[in-house]
């Protein structure tokens, strides 16, 4: 009888789950279209962005966006071991946007320490999607901004 009860609360709770929505979720309603960017800094985190970017291109929208993007990526090594060996560092991705309609400057930083690892290509594997999380991270961040003007 109890574990009845147990399980039909259980179902309503998993069911029901109170409306929550994540906060980040891909707005629908976006009434702008990135037209533009122009790229400056690092080469792989700009492919990352544009790639993300690219998929804000509307040609119905009346409100075109123009925007210079000025990206900064820098590996800082954190801790050495006794033998002077890295054993962390620490990746910070800075990304100015201007937007050129409005002259408004947008700043947007993302930082994560990472330990080394004794197979150097799968700690370039794992930077490289690092910069990848970073450049979803910024453009959904850039785009939330974007979406309160």
């Amino acid at each position: 009888m109890i574990k009845k009860h147990i399980i039909f609360i259980s179902l309503i709770l998993f069911l029901a789950h109170c409306g929550f929505s994540p906060v980040n979720v891909k707005n629908t309603n976006i009434n702008f279209s990135i037209e533009n960017v122009n790229y400056k800094g690092d080469r792989d985190l700009n492919n990352f962005l544009k790639t993300n970017l690219n998929q804000y291109k509307n040609d119905k929208s009346d409100r075109k966006i123009l925007i210079e993007a000025t990206t900064k990526y820098e590996k800082i090594i954190l801790t050495k071991n006794a033998a002077s060996e890295v054993t962390n560092y620490k990746l910070v991705a800075e990304v100015t946007f201007l937007i050129k309609s409005t002259n408004k400057k947008i700043n947007i930083t993302e930082e994560e320490i990472i330990n080394s690892m004794d197979d150097k290509f799968e700690e370039a594997r794992k930077e490289r999607a690092t910069k990848q999380n970073f450049a979803r991270s910024i453009t959904d961040k850039l785009i939330s901004e974007l979406v309160i003007d």
